[in-house]
């Protein structure tokens, strides 16, 4: 019997239906799935979180919509997994009532937090030790042996940097604890991107002021991504290959899709997610469903 393989899906927030459809058409008709996948958890935040990192969201989520989305998910039993990754964090912001509020009503156990600054790290292992610990990929860890150092501390799980998606020596180092490797297969940016960390600052900047301000100078703005245009990038991971990484015991994969198109999710996910052959019947259902829901919604 094959291993259980755990994929991570964006935008528990912004895709919440999408996100929910998908969950459910797995558990209805699992046979059109891939063998052995699962949902291991959805990320991203509440709008309007300045511990959020990544990519900047604006907005502001009540309490009552936040107990109904994370209920939502946990009941399904997919963990929610908050972006806590803002890189310009410091002490004083700490305190934040909404922030600490989105945490207390997710404090069930079942939840996790991706984090980049070690100030908001220790705050949140020493407050609220019931969730589960990621290293986030925003850190740029780009050597085997910061890796190895980050494994070693207690972390659930490390994000691998894409650069390092199809780095062999880095890869077979890392076997021994692959498990605890989570691999993002079809991140948008250009490889090795000189201005990725500055990127992700002036994200965590403008989280942090409320403020959209300009955007971020960056080649892939010249364009809307499309998942086609994905797949030719240096660091995408195939269907044609995931096997291969499964087989050296990688099972956690992360699939890109905060602030980036609702159609380009929606086809990453039923193209890593469903079976070649049913790719249409999940298709159309899901299509179905969607649009079902926004007219219950109107």
């Amino acid at each position: 019997m094959r291993r259980e393989v755990y994929w991570h899906l964006p935008g528990f927030c912004v895709h919440f239906y999408l996100n929910q459809v998908i969950i459910n058409l797995m558990e209805e008709f699992p046979e059109k799935f891939r063998d052995g996948y699962r949902v291991g958890s959805v990320y991203g935040t509440f709008p309007g979180a300045i511990w959020n990192g990544g990519r900047a969201v604006f907005g502001i989520t009540d309490k009552h919509q936040m107990k109904t989305i994370i209920k939502t998910y946990n009941d399904l039993n997919v963990p929610v997994r908050f972006t806590w990754t803002n890189s310009l964090l410091e002490e004083k912001h700490l305190n934040d009532t909404y922030c600490n509020l989105i945490m207390d009503v997710a404090d069930n156990g079942m939840n996790q937090v991706l984090v980049n600054k070690e100030v908001l790290e220790k705050y949140l292992r020493d407050k609220y030790p019931n969730f589960k610990f990621i290293s986030s990929t925003t850190k740029r860890i780009t050597t085997l042996e910061g890796l190895q150092k980050e494994l070693d501390k207690d972390f659930f799980m490390c994000v691998l940097d894409y650069d390092l998606n199809h780095d062999e020596k880095t890869l077979k180092a890392l076997e021994p604890q692959a498990s605890r490797v989570e691999i993002l297969v079809d991140e948008v940016c250009n490889a090795h991107c000189p201005r990725r960390t500055a990127h992700y600052e002036d994200e965590a900047l403008k989280q942090l002021s409320f403020e959209k301000g300009k955007p971020f100078p960056c080649n892939n703005r010249d364009s809307r991504p499309t998942f086609s245009e994905c797949m030719t990038k240096e660091a995408f991971i195939g269907n044609d290959e995931i096997d291969s990484y499964i087989d050296r015991g990688f099972v956690n994969y992360k699939i890109v899709g905060r602030g980036l198109p609702f159609d380009m999710v929606k086809e990453s996910y039923l193209y890593y997610l469903v079976k070649d052959e049913d790719r249409e019947f999940i298709k159309d259902r899901l299509e179905r469903t969607l649009a079902k829901l926004a007219s219950i919604r109107k």
